[in-house]
């Protein structure tokens, strides 16, 4: 561990000599110049922890030289030296951001003293800054969770990008983390400081969009009561993150790829141009290029947002992550219900190995806080999964490989408990939706809902 480097600027030779070698003695680097012009062009060439100066000097002063080292570096710490007659301007320097000031004639057990009290609390300064950024960091990617190669390359992606402030484009399914992602990418840039904020282009009506995004002036249209402040005005210094872009409008895209552009936009209603610093990053599940090539998304706007692709697999494509995050809810439900189920069963965890999870990741974290909160206790066994996992026997997914033995098997018990299965997997993709489900199995609507009356799917 190196020494610690102070830069000591004092006029009088004497003085200077002096208290450079009491400093050496304890210890510390030191850098001795005489005046407060030789320090500013020492603290621009080096990095020093403490800065000692006298208050009056030749060419720059020791409040010149204050105000030089807080404006280059706001957490450099100073300490003045100065006679009894300036007391009052050394009490100013500290309003100005001074760590402390010590008297003349020198006592050298008051300058060790003061100086290891401001390397103490400089360290302790940065333990501290350090230990935020390590929690927030802890804190987000513990959210994401995997061990698959898929998810590897992810977490590698996401420390690289998170330092820069180059837009981002998410892409991934519903329920695979798209905004975890985002939080991580966040919480780990510069940007940690200043506001992350959230917005479901999909969740919100078109024509309400531009006012959540920019804002509106008092009186802009019919309910306009008041000034809103749109979420890019908050967002400036931090991120905005539009979820499910491709929902946004063309119109609107306009308004979004200027800001891009110009970082520069009106409230609606307003004749004031807003100047906002924000980094954007954006998620969809859909796919733009068909998107653009169907007139709905704009390509200026794709190719400014797609700077950096981050595309997250389905939870189906990195089934060896499906343990880690099972056990990893049942950990997390255990403890905020305040339950006691032990494990899940092996039995119980290949059907969900082998299930195809429509829902992806949240689909299994509510799967699990369920069952949590429905057996309170024991373990998770095949018996407590819902029909549509628990229904849909393993062989089902591996056609090809059904063995016929010699006893054989019952085809129409088979081919009945694969349509079950493909109706509710079918049914959870569409969120429930009938129309929407029975056409992604090609059905007509009454066909669909026939049959799951038939099994008795949703009732």
């Amino acid at each position: 561990m190196r020494n610690p480097k102070i830069l000591l600027a004092e006029d009088h030779e004497l003085s200077r000599e002096n208290l450079a070698e009491l400093l050496r003695n304890c210890g510390y680097e030191v850098r001795a110049v005489e005046d407060g012009r030789q320090a500013r062009d020492a603290f621009i060439e080096d990095k020093y922890d403490l800065v000692v100066t006298d208050l009056q000097m030749p060419n720059v002063d020791g409040l010149q030289l204050l105000e030089f080292i807080r404006e280059i570096n706001p957490e450099s710490i100073v300490i003045l030296t100065t006679g009894h007659g300036t007391i009052n301007t050394a009490v100013a320097a500290m309003k100005l951001g001074a760590f402390d000031f010590i008297t003349k004639p020198l006592k050298d057990d008051l300058v060790t003293l003061t100086i290891e009290r401001a390397l103490s609390y400089a360290k302790l300064r940065n333990e501290n800054i350090a230990l935020k950024k390590n929690l927030k960091r802890k804190f987000d990617f513990d959210k994401m969770i995997g061990y698959s190669d898929c998810m590897k390359k992810i977490f590698d992606t996401i420390e690289k990008v998170a330092s820069s402030d180059s837009t981002v484009m998410i892409f991934g399914e519903s329920g695979t983390g798209k905004e975890l992602v985002a939080r991580a990418i966040h919480f780990n840039s510069e940007r940690n400081n200043a506001p992350l904020v959230a917005v479901n282009c999909g969740a919100i009506p078109g024509e309400l969009l531009e006012s959540e995004l920019f804002g509106h002036e008092k009186g802009a249209f019919t309910g306009a009561i008041r000034t809103r402040i749109g979420r890019f005005e908050l967002a400036n210094g931090g991120t905005i993150f539009l979820d499910e872009i491709g929902d946004m409008s063309p119109a609107l895209q306009v308004k979004v790829l200027r800001v891009l552009q110009e970082k520069e936009f009106e409230r609606i209603g307003g004749v004031k141009t807003l100047q906002v610093d924000v980094r954007i990053i954006a998620a969809t599940n859909q796919d733009l290029q068909k998107a653009i090539e169907e007139k709905k998304f704009r390509e200026d706007l794709f190719y400014r947002i797609n700077v950096i692709p981050v595309h997250l697999p389905p939870l189906r494509e990195r089934k060896v992550d499906i343990p880690i995050l099972a056990n990893h809810f049942l950990r997390k439900f255990n403890k905020s219900k305040r339950k006691t189920v032990d494990r899940i069963v092996p039995e119980a965890m290949e059907y969900l190995l082998k299930y195809s999870w429509p829902g992806n990741v949240r689909e299994l974290e509510n799967l699990i806080e369920m069952i949590v909160v429905l057996k309170e206790e024991g373990n998770i066994e095949v018996a407590d999964l819902p029909d549509k996992i628990a229904m849909s026997s393993p062989q089902l997914h591996e056609i090809n490989g059904i063995d016929i033995t010699d006893d054989g098997l019952d085809l129409n018990a088979l081919i009945d408990s694969f349509e079950k299965d493909l109706l509710a997997r079918a049914l959870e993709k569409a969120g429930g939706a009938k129309n929407k489900a029975a056409k992604l199995l090609n059905l007509n609507r009454t066909t669909f809902v026939e049959k799951l009356k038939r099994f008795k799917i949703g009732q």
